[in-house]
């Protein structure tokens, strides 16, 4: 039984790039490409402190960059009181919409501003042509998509963290990122987290972090339309099949994509046969 890369005659390393990716519990949704030795990382992360546990974890498969990414424009960078919060952003808190979810005052409070350099991904000279991103800055995706349209010009997939309440002044909300993002030709593929959080004052079972039914945030993960995939090379839709099955068990994805290359006689004609014998193979 041959691997996923033997059955699609791929010998090529995906190019990674992870925009806030500070080493948390949660392993990414890439793992299982790095660890099969399928991509490099490119790991965006301004604190330096991280540095060294993302070069721990992944050894020479990272590349860390410090930029704080934006428009190349300085900004103020708003500091979270409670660092886990994970609410430091260039985006000033957004007082009113906080006060609307039960403990995000205390969560989206500001320690202090700093004015800080930001430095567009299309500035990078480094950073090579992205075949996926993940991105999660707190309101800032949408900014940096767009400043960074020459690296992601062939980009496959992104999962990228959205919000359905502005928890910021001026944060960018999921119909206006949807709206930008199908205007570059991807679809959105699947929820790989939604959250949910109570509305205050009203406290289920005495935690506030138990919901009810208001949507908060979301990861949501977008492809290149595969409808349209004659605009996109064999290679592109070899990494996407990659990404569908190892990233978010799409297998659904996979064998549509896999049945497109047999028709164009990129793969032979037992490829989707081999693929469905591969998942049904036992795994060390």
């Amino acid at each position: 039984m041959g691997t996923l890369e033997h059955i699609l005659d791929l010998d090529l390393t995906l190019q990674i790039a992870d925009v806030g990716a500070a080493v948390i519990i949660e392993e990414p949704p890439y793992q299982q490409l790095m660890d099969g030795g399928l991509a490099h990382l490119h790991a965006f992360d301004a604190e330096e402190r991280n540095h060294h546990a993302l070069r721990l974890k992944h050894g020479d498969k990272v590349t860390v960059y410090p930029d704080i990414i934006g428009d190349g424009r300085t900004q103020t960078l708003h500091i979270a009181s409670i660092p886990e919060s994970g609410m430091t952003s260039l985006l000033k808190p957004s007082q009113k919409h906080l006060e609307f979810f039960n403990g995000f005052e205390n969560f989206g409070a500001i320690k202090k501003t700093t004015d800080v350099k930001t430095t567009r991904l299309d500035d990078i000279s480094d950073l090579p042509s992205i075949d996926y991103l993940k991105i999660d800055i707190q309101g800032g995706e949408l900014q940096a998509l767009q400043n960074g349209l020459q690296k992601l010009a062939t980009c496959i997939a992104v999962q990228m963290e959205i919000s359905f309440v502005q928890l910021y002044e001026n944060q960018p909300r999921f119909g206006e990122v949807d709206v930008w993002m199908q205007s570059q030709g991807f679809i959105p593929h699947s929820f790989a987290d939604i959250k949910r959080w109570s509305i205050a004052p009203t406290v289920r079972n005495n935690d506030v972090r138990q919901p009810f039914n208001q949507l908060l945030e979301a990861d949501i993960v977008y492809i290149r339309d595969p409808i349209k995939w004659s605009g996109m090379s064999h290679d592109a839709m070899k990494k996407l099949i990659l990404i569908a099955h190892y990233c978010y068990s799409s297998v659904d994805l996979a064998i549509y994509l896999i049945k497109k290359l047999e028709e164009e006689n990129v793969l032979p004609s037992a490829s989707v046969a081999a693929y469905i014998e591969f998942m049904r193979a036992p795994k060390p």
